[in-house]
């Protein structure tokens, strides 16, 4: 890198600054203004050691695929402009001869390689092709979505402000791992979107237009980003939104109608979905999930000897659904707790695993607090407790299940990280000692 890459990677810091100190300047709440700040200057920051990280310490995807593949996209098109279809074919169609490293071969065939590829391509053309400019524009994609998560918490319940601002904005390795050339910004960066998109199209009914577009714009990328976030964490927000509303409605017929209504729809709708949606979901499709899962944990035990970051679950799985119900506690434990402190032989694992055991002591603060018995009736009396934990465990499962390498585990983990502290912070308020409120008031505001 040159003088040019920093002067220019401070240019544009500049300029982000600018665009969301004029957004911040809109909020009237003084805790969105500060958390913005923070949140935006903690993804800078981020951005720039993370791309400290992947040149100098532990090189991966983001120095070996997708900036110099991007870059080589970029360079082509300014060589003859007939090369721009390169931005909108499909990976399986691009000329494998075109590549910039041959060790890139059949890589692109996978279109979510190819569309990140793209992306960095179409921002070289903005960046003059810098690598910590790109890393910076990828990491603020991230924070424009996982902006809008931190406001749909913020607006259902304000006082918990630090607890969502904990969970999301701060989060070491769900904002490490957030903020350079990889899919993983992008993903967190819809999933936000996608988040406030429903609940401004169903709860707070504003720019029901607007919201449509952005919900199907962020859903087509990461369908094809990452196929299973998007199927594991919907059916759960809608369940969410199906049941806010129905707290609304006070007649129990009413109520008992509208929630077994949801449950015959949900059951034809996953049916269809099941269906419709066989090929595109690849891998993790109905049929094939067990064995796809068998075939990842087979070809990390063969790469023993060559991935000293490889580990095991402790529990055999021989690719039926009954071994994978057998093994579901490992994976859970294992996304969420692991790597522990004694497992981690890099840096970067290691302050995962600080992280993690974090986490652990936050799950059995809440346990001894709450107790088994009032966490399960908080569990079914509100909807959020139940959105939140019924993701982010049904998420750790596959996750844990299918990566079988620390390294690999701790950036796949972090779209359900940020739901499963929630949900602690969430069971340790709604059971926490009464205090004296105004009559009228139940703790819930809704902004406008």
């Amino acid at each position: 890198m040159s003088l040019f890459d920093f002067i220019l990677f401070f240019v544009y810091i500049f300029i982000f600054y600018l665009v969301f100190y004029w957004r911040r300047r809109r909020y009237k709440d003084p805790l969105l203004r500060k958390y913005q700040k923070h949140g935006f200057w903690i993804k800078v920051f981020s951005s720039l050691a993370y791309s400290m990280f992947v040149l100098y310490l532990s090189p991966g995807d983001t120095t070996g695929l997708f900036f110099p593949e991007g870059y080589n996209i970029y360079k082509l098109i300014l060589k003859d402009p007939s090369n721009l279809d390169l931005l909108f074919i499909q990976g399986k169609d691009f000329d494998q001869a075109l590549l910039a490293n041959i060790a890139n071969l059949g890589y692109f065939s996978e279109e979510s390689n190819y569309l990140v590829s793209k992306i960095v391509a179409a921002l070289s053309f903005i960046t003059f092709g810098k690598f910590l400019v790109i890393n910076l524009f990828f990491s603020m994609i991230s924070f424009t979505g996982v902006w809008r998560l931190f406001r749909f918490f913020y607006e259902q319940y304000p006082d918990m402000h630090k607890q969502f601002a904990i969970g999301i904005l701060y989060l070491p390795t769900f904002v490490f791992w957030s903020s350079g050339i990889l899919k993983d910004p992008l993903c967190t960066g819809a999933m936000g979107w996608i988040t406030y998109a429903l609940y401004a199209i169903f709860i707070k009914r504003k720019n029901i237009l607007a919201n449509i577009i952005i919900f199907l714009l962020f859903s087509y990328l990461l369908v094809v980003l990452k196929v299973y976030i998007i199927v594991s964490y919907l059916p759960f927000f809608i369940m969410f939104l199906l049941l806010q509303n129905v707290t609304l409605i006070r007649n129990k017929a009413m109520k008992a109608f509208i929630v077994l209504g949801f449950i015959v729809g949900s059951m034809a709708g996953f049916l269809t979905i099941t269906q419709t949606m066989q090929k595109a979901l690849g891998n993790f499709a109905a049929e094939g999930m067990v064995k796809t899962i068998k075939t990842y944990q087979v070809n990390f035990e063969n790469q023993a000897d060559i991935a000293s970051s490889n580990f095991s679950l402790g529990v055999e799985f021989d690719g039926t659904a009954q071994s994978l119900l057998r093994i579901a506690p490992a994976a859970v434990v294992a996304t969420l707790y692991r790597p522990f402190l004694w497992e981690s032989k890099k840096p970067s694992t290691f302050l995962s695993s600080l992280e993690s055991l974090a986490i652990m002591l936050l799950t059995i603060y809440t346990i001894f607090r709450v107790g088994l018995r009032r966490i399960v009736s908080t569990i079914i009396k509100k909807p959020i407790v139940m959105y939140c934990l019924l993701y982010s465990l049904m998420f750790s499962l596959f996750v844990g299940a299918t990566t079988l390498n620390f390294g690999t585990l701790v950036r796949y983990k972090i779209p359900g990280l940020p739901f499963y502290v929630i949900a602690m912070f969430l069971l340790l308020y709604f059971n926490r000692k009464p205090k004296k409120m105004p009559a009228g008031t139940d703790g819930q505001t809704e902004l406008t």
